[in-house]
């Protein structure tokens, strides 16, 4: 039996020393080359596989929470917000995204009503 290996094993060696050097070819070398690999394991792949494990189930299950709310509350002023004149007033407003000041003017005032007629 030793034999039997010992020329088996001589027999490789020589054809693997008698055997041309390899070239880096296209990419048509290479998709034979795969194709080749593809083939060997469709023949003989069975014969090298371990034995199949058996695997417990894993059961994902996706947890939705909703997104948390964030309000923003504008700062109140450390000065005041209204400035009065005689002819209207000045007001500070939030506006969303700034303060803006806002000119009012004054209600005139009601005239007063007409005289009354001169009794005849």
């Amino acid at each position: 039996m030793r034999r039997v290996i010992a020329s088996v094993a001589m027999v490789a060696l020589l054809i693997g020393a008698s055997a041309p050097a390899a070239h880096a070819g296209g990419s048509t070398d290479a998709a034979l080359g795969l194709a080749s690999f593809a083939v060997f394991n469709q023949l003989f792949g069975g014969a090298f596989h371990r034995p199949a494990v058996v695997h417990r189930e894993i059961v994902y299950q996706q947890v939705v929470a909703p997104p948390p709310t964030v309000v923003y509350a504008a700062p109140a002023p450390a000065y005041p917000t209204v400035v009065q004149y005689p002819h209207g007033r000045y007001e500070l407003r939030f506006t969303g995204q700034q303060y803006v000041w806002v000119w009012i003017p004054a209600v005139p005032a009601v005239p007063p009503p007409p005289p009354a007629p001169a009794p005849y």
